[in-house]
């Protein structure tokens, strides 16, 4: 079994940084493609960014591109969201999962397991 606790999250001002910390539990966390998704009030949950099994690729959606870093660090089990220049249409529930392949994916039904959310909100 695979735990995800994420961790990070909190309210800021827009332009102003958080960094998201996902931690896993199990040793096979460094086999696998890891991602970040968020649900924003009312609307469903959206892909955020993605990174393979060796951190070697990445893949954001075009939202973030240039404000948000994912990464992770397989010794310790974690992945990482930096986001930088946040902006109020940020603020969303953010969620880490893992994926059942080894390659970035950004499709939510390749995932089978997710952490249980932490808040970030952007205060304008």
């Amino acid at each position: 079994q695979v735990q995800l606790v994420e961790s990070g999250g909190g309210l800021v001002q827009a332009g102003g940084s958080l960094r998201l910390s996902c931690a896993a539990s199990g040793r096979t966390f460094s086999s696998y493609a890891m991602g970040w998704f968020r649900q924003a009030p009312g609307k469903e949950r959206e892909f955020v960014a993605t990174i393979t099994w060796s951190g070697g690729y990445t893949y954001y959606t075009d939202s973030v591109k240039g404000r948000f870093t994912i990464s992770r660090d397989n010794a310790k089990n974690t992945v990482y969201l930096q986001m930088n220049s946040l902006k109020p249409e940020d603020t969303a529930v953010y969620y880490c999962a893992r994926t059942t392949k080894v390659v970035a994916i950004t499709t939510e039904s390749q995932y089978d397991y997710w952490g249980q959310g932490t808040q970030v909100t952007v205060s304008s």
